[in-house]
C-alpha cells in the first residue's frame, strides 16, 4: 500500500462541482489501494477575498488577526471536500494546520515550518481514514497563535506532510496538465514536460514560473521528495520533479540519462527597477547602498553597475526587485542620499524578466548567442542580464515581455505542435 500526499489548488475547488469531482479523483486513489492524505487550498479567490475585506476595515489590519481570518479560507474548503468524500461512502476527517501539527516559527503572514508532528493523522490513516488537511497555515508553539505560510503555502504544507509521513509521492493538482516549457498563457505552443530536475524547476520557479512555488521545490529536493504536478481536470499522467534522492524512488521512474539544452522560458511581471545614479566609485559604496535596501525589506534579484570614466568618477548601480517593496527601498534611499553622495534615484515599474533554464547549458556552448540573436531579430531591447550555472535571464519592457517569450521558445525548439490546454486559467 503506497502513501499519497496530494494537493489541491484554489481554481480546483472553486465552487460545489469542483469539490465534488475532487472528492471523485480522491476516492479513486483510495480504492486503488492507496493511503491519501490531501492538502487544500481556499477556494477560487477567497483568500484574496478575505484580503481585500481586511483592508475595507482597516488600512493596516493586525497581522495576528489577518492570519486569523486567512486561514479561514482553507478550514472551509477541508470541510467541505471531507463531507463530499462521506457522501461518497468513505470515512474521511478533516484537519487544522495545527490539529495536523504544522508547527511554524512566529512570523505571521510568512511563517516558515520548523517541524511536523503528523501524530493525529498518521493515527486517522491507520484507521482507514482519508485524511484532509487545510493548507497555508500552521501554529507557533511559543504564542500558541494560528500562522500563515505566504503565497504557495498550501504546495509547502503538502510537501512537508510527504516529507513527515514518509510518502511515495506528493501530487501537486492544478488547472493545466503539468509543467510547461513556458507558461502556456503566454507562450500558446508551450509543451509539456515529462521529467524535469528540481535543480531546473527552482530556477523556473525563482524567475516568475507560478505552477510551483519555490519554498515548496525547496522543501521537497531538501528531503528526497518526489513531487508530481497533474492537471485536476483529467487524468493525464503530468510532469515528474526529480532530485538525487528522489532518483532511488522505485516510483519516480528512471531519469534521462542526458539533460535536454534549455528546459524552459520563464516570464516576470511582478518586478520594478530602481538606478541609483552618480554613486561615487570609491571601495564600499555598493556594500553601503545594498545594507540600506537590505534594512528596508528589500528583496534584491539582479544587480548590474556600470563601469565608470576616469574623468566623471561616478557610476551608476541598477537593481531589480518585487514591485511591492519599491517604494520603502526608494524612501529608504533618499533618506541616506546626501550620506552616501550619490545625485539621483529613478525607478522603473513598467519591466518584465525572461529566464532561459536548463541544465544542459554546463555542457553546451552558443546559448547565450541564440538568445540574443533571437531578442536581436524581434526588435527586443535588453536592459540588464544575469546568469547563473543553468540560467540567463534578461530584463527588458514590460510590453515586450510576451512577445520575447514567445520568439525564444521559438528559437530554442521548444514549441509544440498544438497549443496547450488550459482548464481553469489562474495556473494554480
Amino acid at each position: 500500500m503506497a502513501l499519497i500526499v496530494q494537493k489541491f489548488g484554489g481554481s480546483s475547488v472553486a465552487d460545489a462541482e469542483s469539490i465534488k469531482r475532487v472528492a471523485k479523483r480522491i476516492v479513486e486513489t483510495r480504492k486503488a489501494g492507496n493511503e491519501v492524505v490531501v492538502a487544500v487550498s481556499a477556494m477560487g479567490d477567497t483568500t484574496d477575498e478575505l484580503l481585500d475585506l481586511a483592508h475595507e476595515v482597516t488600512p493596516i489590519p493586525a497581522p495576528r488577526e489577518l492570519d486569523m481570518l486567512l486561514s479561514s479560507g482553507e478550514r472551509i474548503s477541508m470541510a467541505l471536500l471531507a463531507m463530499a468524500i462521506s457522501s461518497m461512502g468513505y470515512v474521511a476527517r478533516s484537519f487544522t494546520g495545527s490539529q495536523a501539527g504544522m508547527i511554524t516559527d512566529a512570523q505571521h503572514g510568512a511563517a516558515r515550518i520548523v517541524d511536523v508532528t503528523p501524530v493525529r493523522l498518521r493515527e486517522a490513516l491507520d484507521d482507514g481514514a482519508i485524511v484532509i488537511v487545510a493548507g497555508f497555515q500552521g501554529f507557533n508553539r511559543d504564542t500558541r497563535d494560528i500562522t500563515t505560510l505566504g503565497r504557495g503555502g498550501s504546495d509547502t504544507t503538502a510537501v512537508a506532510l510527504a516529507a513527515a509521513l514518509d510518502a511515495d509521492v506528493c501530487e501537486i493538482y492544478t488547472d493545466v496538465d503539468g509543467i510547461f516549457t513556458s507558461d502556456p498563457r503566454v507562450v500558446p505552443k508551450a509543451r509539456k514536460i515529462d521529467r524535469i530536475s528540481s535543480e531546473e524547476m527552482l530556477e523556473l520557479a525563482a524567475s516568475g514560473a507560478k505552477v510551483l512555488y519555490i519554498r515548496a521545490v525547496e522543501y521537497a529536493r531538501r528531503h528526497g521528495v518526489t513531487l508530481h504536478v497533474r492537471s485536476s481536470f483529467n487524468n493525464n499522467e503530468g510532469t515528474l520533479v526529480l532530485n538525487d534522492a528522489s532518483r532511488n524512488n522505485p516510483g519516480a521512474g528512471e531519469a534521462p540519462m542526458e539533460q535536454p539544452i534549455v528546459a524552459g522560458v520563464a516570464t516576470d511581471l511582478s518586478e520594478a527597477k530602481i538606478t541609483v545614479v552618480g554613486v561615487p566609485d570609491l571601495p564600499g559604496k555598493a556594500a553601503e547602498i545594498f545594507t540600506i535596501v537590505a534594512k528596508s525589506g528589500g528583496n534584491v534579484d539582479m544587480i548590474v553597475q556600470n563601469v565608470s570614466t576616469a574623468v566623471s568618477g561616478v557610476t551608476d548601480i541598477s537593481f531589480t526587485l518585487p514591485k511591492p517593496e519599491a517604494q520603502q527601498v526608494l524612501r529608504a534611499l533618499a533618506a541616506e542620499q546626501e550620506r552616501v553622495g550619490f545625485s539621483a534615484i529613478q525607478h522603473d515599474d513598467q519591466i518584465g524578466k525572461l529566464a532561459l533554464v536548463g541544465a544542459g547549458m554546463r555542457t553546451n556552448t552558443g546559448v547565450s548567442a541564440k538568445l540574443f540573436e533571437a531578442l536581436s531579430a524581434a526588435g527586443i531591447n535588453i536592459e540588464m542580464i544575469s546568469t547563473s550555472e543553468i540560467r540567463i535571464s534578461v530584463v527588458t519592457r514590460a510590453d515586450t515581455l510576451n512577445k520575447a517569450a514567445n520568439v525564444v521558445h521559438s528559437a530554442f525548439g521548444l514549441d509544440g505542435e498544438d497549443e496547450a490546454v488550459v482548464h481553469g486559467g489562474t495556473g494554480r
